[in-house]
């Protein structure tokens, strides 16, 4: 046997140690490197990301929807795909309009192909017909439909939207031109409002990511009182924005992804709420190791391995539950999961290698991110009680785990019967969906024009129903069209005029692969819902006279939307929910601790949504909810509020293993209290954030989410599953309890509470 001169084991030992510092060093530098380069790059993305939105329904749907279908067939009968604006005038004195006004009329609709929109651009170079003044049957009004060619429209110009330059130039002239004649002018229709939701939606990158930063700011100066730690932590969560964004345009302007403006206003506060969790994770537990490790290498080394398996664990249970909406049939769901999930991979990287980088890159200068509060180093060979300042800062949490250990089986019966009090208004949500008019929150022009239309002519004629069947049924069609209610007329299709409306009805009807169309008039506009009721009716009656007609339009759109979400709805939560169990039997290596976190997050999800129909329909009196509500709701907090359950549960189980399930939980709950009460605040307020953005589906979202984190956070995380798991004792880790031991008849006293993590630590 060989031995080693105890000189040559030295120099080994110091040539490790001067190669320590030195790597450290270099894999700081390139982080940072690497980090300022994404972000560079990023933020360019970030910037132009709403340049890639896509926000017409229609392209969200699956092709099997009968309305893509009647869309397919009806591109025949048309070369052109239409998206209207509609000017309508009133008398500003709200008299009968002149003759000398609907000459003003005529005379600015014959200027609008001439009106600029950019350098060497008109409005006349995406208009398919002309533009008529055509005045209402009771005298009041006078409505100019602008036909513009649809997929040239939704294209993009700089900046901007070309739909977004026309309706602008028009709004802006009308108002110059007209109001010399005492005409008022409003901007309506389908353009008129794609024009204002693009507008509300270009907020995300502006407006509402600076509340959202500024929110999280405030918060983490509360958290931490230090005057660099914040910035730190939110710079680490704009990165991985910058991140999100690099990875994300590319996808969506190949067409891989279908971003739309929801998904993108999402997307920022996910990633934002997401990377400020995992930091505070993370610095929590560094600042915990800074008072054992005398280097603060050391102290990120061992903090991070400690951080590593909660937040991967976290972020991958977002993750899978996120990816499950690819199942959805509505490309806007389907697309929301992947974006999703690459913004929270995007924040778990940027708070594993950014923030660590920049906590270490003043070297042993490093624990001034915390100044004034600094954690102190306590040699552990000192008189003095090394662990005394980490126990005595324990505080309210300790208490709390007292209390929930002294009185488990009460604690959890009362905070479920609570909670089962929400879930009984759960059936008076209603969310089958709202008219396009009540999208908005905030008074736009496109809804005001839409009521003056709805006054003095006949909004469905703006955006009809069609049924494309055999040629042969053609005229049984328009008869039992005619006999629903709320249809107001029906005519076989006979071409269109220059001006983009209707032939003469009494020509020959156009006539395509044996085809014809049937063009239904309704009573309502097709972007409300009592039109959709209508299109329902309409199926009904088309399908008795021909089994393989197709009913498509705006209306059938905006229905078959409706019910592949409440479809989806149906689908996919069964699936999240058995992925997420899975995950969490992989994570505790138990089956009985994941199914009380799992039915503690369902009734936590319950409570959540029944105080929102409460609140929507009492306080706010809000119209109703897009049928997508439910399921991102869902899939949101019970994939985000598994979060927390995680953070707790895993911290359970590493001290169960050592003193038993019952001082396990009082321990666990104990230390990780501080943070994820931080971590739950900091994800409610960005949630928050979205509220700023006035749409009715972005409000209803942050405030389930906002309210279901808190609820996660102070009742369920808090008390109900500690309660439980504490009552249910070692079997919680059923069937691998062999490997906790056995629970002591009484729990560890408070007091003990210091020698214990002494023992614990150095153990």
């Amino acid at each position: 046997m060989t031995s080693v001169e105890p000189s040559t084991t030295q120099a080994h030992g110091r040539r490790r140690r001067s190669r320590g510092p030195v790597l450290r060093s270099v894999l700081i530098a390139v982080s940072l490197l690497a980090w300022l380069g994404i972000a560079a790059f990023g933020g360019m993305a970030q910037g132009t990301l709403s340049e890639v939105q896509q926000n017409d329904q229609a392209a969200f749907l699956p092709d099997s929807a009968e309305s893509t279908q009647a869309a397919e067939l009806a591109r025949e009968f048309s070369e052109t795909t239409t998206l209207p604006a509609l000017l309508v005038l009133q008398s500003s004195d709200g008299a009968q309009v002149t003759e000398e006004q609907l000459a003003a009329a005529q005379e600015f609709a014959e200027q609008i192909q001439d009106l600029e929109i950019g350098e060497g651009m008109t409005v006349g170079d995406y208009l398919t017909g002309a533009v008529v003044a055509v005045p209402s049957e009771d005298g009041e009004a006078i409505l100019l439909p602008i036909p513009l060619d649809a997929d040239q429209v939704n294209e993009t110009v700089g900046e901007e939207r070309v739909v977004n330059l026309v309706v602008d130039s028009v709004r802006t002239a009308a108002a110059e031109d007209l109001s010399e004649a005492g005409l008022n002018a409003w901007v309506t229709g389908p353009a008129g409002a794609v024009a204002d939701l693009v507008t509300a939606f270009g907020g995300i990158d502006g407006i509402l990511l600076l509340v959202a930063l500024v929110v999280v700011l405030v918060i983490l100066f509360i958290v931490y009182r230090s005057p660099t730690l914040p910035f730190t932590v939110l710079l680490t969560a704009v990165f991985a924005l910058c991140l999100a964004a690099l990875v994300i345009k590319p996808l969506a302007a190949s067409g891989a992804l279908l971003l739309n403006g929801q998904s993108q206003g999402i997307l920022s506060i996910l990633v934002v709420g997401a990377a400020t969790d995992y930091s505070l994770l993370l610095v929590a537990r560094y600042r915990e190791e800074l008072t054992r490790y005398e280097r603060p290498a050391d102290a990120m080394r061992v903090a991070w391995r400690a951080s590593l398996e909660p937040i991967l664990a976290s972020s991958g249970t977002v993750i899978v539950g996120l990816l499950c909406l690819l199942l959805s049939d509505l490309g806007s769901n389907a697309s929301l999961g992947p974006v999703a999930a690459i913004g929270i991979a995007s924040a778990v990287i940027a708070a594993l290698t950014l923030l660590p980088a920049i906590l270490l890159v003043a070297g042993r200068r490093s624990r001034f991110f915390f100044w004034p509060r600094s954690p102190r180093y306590v040699d552990p060979h000192a008189a003095e009680d090394p662990h005394h300042h980490a126990a005595t800062t324990l505080g309210l949490w300790q208490r709390v785990a007292d209390f929930v250990a002294r009185r488990d089986r009460s604690v959890w019966i009362v905070t479920a019967a609570v909670l089962l009090v929400g879930v009984a208004f759960v059936p008076t949500l209603r969310a089958e969906g709202t008219s396009d008019s009540d999208v908005f929150l905030n008074e736009v022009e496109s809804v005001a024009g839409e009521e003056i239309l709805a006054a003095h002519f006949d909004a469905g004629q703006v955006q009809p129903v069609t049924i494309i069947a055999d040629e042969s049924y053609g005229a049984d069609l328009v008869s039992a069209a005619e006999d629903v209610d709320g249809v107001q007329s029906a005519s076989l299709f006979t071409g269109e005029t220059t001006t983009g409306r209707p032939a003469d009805p009494g020509a020959e009807p156009v006539v395509v692969d044996g085809r014809v169309q049937v063009q239904v008039i309704t009573e309502d506009a097709a972007e409300t819902q009592e039109a959709l009721v209508t299109v329902a009716s309409l199926r009904d009656a088309a399908h008795a006279v021909d089994p393989e007609a197709l009913v498509g339009g705006a209306a059938a759109q905006r229905l078959d939307t409706q019910v592949t979400a409440a479809n989806d709805l149906r689908t996919i939560i069964p699936v999240v929910l058995l992925v997420i169990f899975v995950m969490l039997v992989l994570l505790l290596r138990a089956v009985v601790a994941p199914l009380i976190v799992l039915v503690a997050n369902l009734l936590s999800f319950g409570f959540t949504m029944g105080l929102a129909a409460v609140v929507f329909n009492h306080v706010f009196k809000f119209p109703g909810a897009d049928a997508t509500v439910p399921l991102y709701g869902f899939v949101f907090l019970v994939a985000l509020g598994i979060d927390y359950s995680i953070f707790l549960m895993t911290r359970v189980r590493e001290e169960s293993l050592q003193f038993g399930t019952r001082e396990g939980v009082r321990r666990g709950l104990a230390v990780t209290g501080g943070v994820i009460t931080s971590a739950g605040l900091v994800l409610a307020a960005t949630f928050s954030a979205l509220s700023v953005i006035p749409l009715l589906f972005l409000a209803q979202l942050a405030f389930i989410v906002a309210a279901g984190v808190l609820v996660d956070t102070f009742i369920v995380r808090s008390l109900l599953v500690p309660a439980l798991v504490h009552d249910v004792g070692r079997p919680s880790w059923w069937p691998w309890t062999r490997r906790i031991p056995r629970d002591h008849q009484n729990t560890t006293p408070p007091a003990a509470s210091e020698a214990d993590a002494d023992q614990r630590k150095q153990t």
